[in-house]
């Protein structure tokens, strides 16, 4: 079965605090995340999300992309292509000409290379500031 993808909506917000969790990443606030997210889901098992923040520019960033680690399906990974494909593709139906993410798991980031990502070699920090 093929892979369909749902607007995130706020209360998926606990799930995907879990799996954070599960991958030993700190959650972000809710009042931190973009109302832009989505999520790739088969046959009513939800797989993968990610969230994009638009800008007034025409990049945008593409975050906090994380897998349901219960999912053990060997089609995970293929999952997690189509996620960051169709994000992508929404972004360039919208005029974005330019997609950046910051990240440090290593099967992300050789997904984003298989994807024609340009992957800097030195590796960056977040930097935040709670006002």
């Amino acid at each position: 079965m093929k892979f369909n993808v749902k607007r995130l909506v706020e209360s998926d917000y606990e799930t995907l605090c879990k799996w954070w969790k599960w991958w030993r990443w700190s959650p972000p606030p809710l009042t931190f995340l973009p109302e832009t997210g989505f999520m790739v889901v088969k046959e009513n098992i939800e797989i993968a999300a990610c969230y994009v923040y638009l800008t007034n520019s025409k990049a945008a960033l593409l975050e906090w992309v994380v897998s349901n680690p219960e999912y053990k399906e060997k089609d995970r990974k293929e999952a997690l292509k189509f996620l960051i494909q169709i994000v992508e593709e929404i972004l360039k139906q919208k005029g974005f000409i330019h997609v950046m993410t910051m990240g440090r798991n290593s099967s992300l980031l050789k997904i984003h290379k298989e994807l024609g990502w340009i992957i800097d070699p030195t590796p960056s920090h977040e930097i935040i500031k709670n006002l």
